[in-house]
């Protein structure tokens, strides 16, 4: 395993706030105008949160294991496809970080055109690649598509295109809080949203990596890169993708000590930072280097950041 794990997904170092997001000094609002159509309502109350196990990465701040309480709330079934961003472009004309940077980081292994150099490399996560063009209507780089992956999640997508997503849809993004509250489906203290079994009975649950990553995919789960939001068995609370195939924006900033001492009740995280909170994992993701599909692990990037494998579901107020 990466000594620092820090693998999951590369930082756009553009201009980020400095650009002049309308979105990041936001204070949290509730919100209960939007449709509750293909989402779930989950009663909320308390539930133990966290991760005590040396299963995790110290500097993540999983732990320590504690008891928060959150809201009741409606929560999307599975992460915000394709076709339903689609809607939101068709209405309002956005464009996406993606879009106006111009790129975005591709796994090597997915871009389509293989004539595209591979000579954009990150450093020290020489399997990410920053191609020209790629955004969330070419997740493979130029010439691809999506017409073929309607019921995919959308990726390619910051966490300032999100919020805006949120924002026309009536709904916002979870506090992490709320997403693992979600993730875990009613289960106590597991560790995915299933269970402490990887692939109980030998049977895959979710879109990780199998082989020796990054060079080789076996592909046994039936999937190199994102799968339909719904090829896997939802969880206890009737959610899908809740581990695995595509990561998740929440709401918060991200600090690995906020909730050592932080509230307990519905946490929103701390008010200001420089990297967003991100949950579930993605295809991505191998016990190797990187096992952050665990319904308690987190990571972050920063807020103008956009990538292949990283998307985000929608909740909203009761």
């Amino acid at each position: 395993m990466m000594e620092n794990g820090a693998c999951c997904t590369p930082e756009n170092d553009g201009p980020g706030r400095e650009a002049g997001s309308p979105y990041l000094n936001r204070p949290f609002e509730t919100v209960t105008s939007g449709s509750t159509r293909g989402m779930k309502l989950l009663e909320g109350g308390p539930f133990l949160m966290g991760n005590d196990k040396d299963d995790g990465f110290p500097e993540d701040g999983e732990g320590p294991v504690r008891e928060v309480t959150v809201h009741p709330f409606y929560v999307d079934v599975t992460p915000v496809t394709n076709v339903q961003f689609q809607e939101f472009i068709n209405a309002t004309g956005y464009r996406s970080d993606a879009d106006t940077y111009g790129w975005s980081f591709i796994f090597w292994m997915l871009i389509e055109n293989k004539r595209i150099q591979l000579d954009e490399r990150v450093v020290g996560l020489e399997w990410w690649i920053k191609v020209d063009e790629a955004n969330w209507r070419r997740p493979f780089g130029p010439g691809s598509r999506i017409k073929n992956l309607k019921d995919h999640p959308v990726v390619h997508v910051s966490w300032n295109d999100v919020f805006a997503y949120c924002e026309w849809a009536g709904k916002r993004l979870p506090t992490e809080a709320e997403w693992e509250y979600a993730a875990r489906g009613g289960l106590v203290q597991k560790t995915y949203p299933w269970g402490d079994a990887l692939t109980p009975n030998g049977k895959h649950m979710c879109n990780i990596w199998q082989g020796r990553f990054p060079l080789k995919n076996t592909q046994e789960d039936g999937y190199i890169g994102a799968n339909p939001v719904k090829a896997f068995k939802p969880n206890g609370f009737g959610l899908y993708s809740m581990s695995g195939n595509v990561w998740e924006w929440c709401y918060d900033w991200f600090s690995p000590t906020y909730h050592v001492e932080g509230p307990r009740s519905n946490p929103m995280g701390p008010a200001d930072g420089t990297d967003k909170v991100m949950k579930g994992g993605s295809y991505l993701c191998h016990d190797s280097y990187c096992n952050r599909y665990r319904v308690a692990a987190r990571f972050h990037n920063t807020p103008e950041s956009s990538t292949g494998n990283c998307s985000f579901r929608c909740v909203r107020d009761v």
